[in-house]
């Protein structure tokens, strides 16, 4: 979600209909944007229940993650469309991101199938740019890295295939492909991450100048 002229979390307003007049907080979008986030711990008990038998509770947790993540893209176009962009929805669309995100890459290291420098890696990268991001909002707004909605949407990919047990159907070469997605969306987390960084550091310097 884009970014709005008044900082203010009021609920009254427009929640749905388009128009020019402050939107509320409440909205649609945002109230998509928390169930998104409260998808997360359903998305992590279900895992645990599971147990590590690969069997329904995990197939329905991959498919909780799938959806949850598929509509990053559906708060956010209907808040540009809409005009309901809020400030609350400027700062809880990341962080539902982040904690789905966070909550496949935990539990899969927690199942033993993907390495905990791998999520410690990505976590750092994600929660660290998310908080420097916020911290550099009262004096400019550092736009996304380039390569950052790739980043984004191979994350998703990479989880997703990781999650749905779909060895048990295919085969075993499922285990090839879901590390090569991985390694590649990590190796895309930290480039862009970087590239972020870097962009910071000159829009820092162009400023002192």
């Amino acid at each position: 979600m884009s970014g709005s002229s008044e900082r203010s979390y009021s609920l009254r307003g427009r929640v749905v209909r388009d128009g020019d007049t402050p939107a509320s907080s409440g909205n649609l979008a945002n109230v998509i944007t928390v169930v998104r986030i409260l998808l997360a711990p359903l998305f992590v008990v279900l895992l645990v229940l599971d147990d590590g038998a690969d069997g329904p509770l995990r197939i329905a947790a991959a498919i909780l993650f799938v959806v949850a993540i598929a509509t990053d893209g559906v708060d956010g176009m209907l808040a540009r469309r809409r005009n309901l962009v809020t400030d609350l929805g400027i700062l809880l669309d990341p962080i539902a991101d982040k904690l789905l995100t966070g909550a496949a890459l935990v539990m899969l290291a927690v199942l033993a199938e993907l390495p905990v420098w791998v999520v410690v890696v990505v976590l750092v990268r994600e929660w660290g740019i998310t908080l420097f991001r916020f911290a550099m909002l009262r004096e400019r707004v550092i736009p996304a890295s380039r390569g950052g909605k790739l980043k984004t949407v191979l994350q998703a990919v990479a989880l997703s295939f990781a999650l749905l047990p779909l060895w048990q159907w295919f085969g075993e070469w499922i285990h090839v492909l879901n590390t090569v997605l991985m390694s590649a969306a990590v190796v895309l987390t930290v480039v862009t991450g970087v590239d972020y960084l870097v962009q910071a550091w000159r829009q820092n310097r162009a400023h002192r100048a």
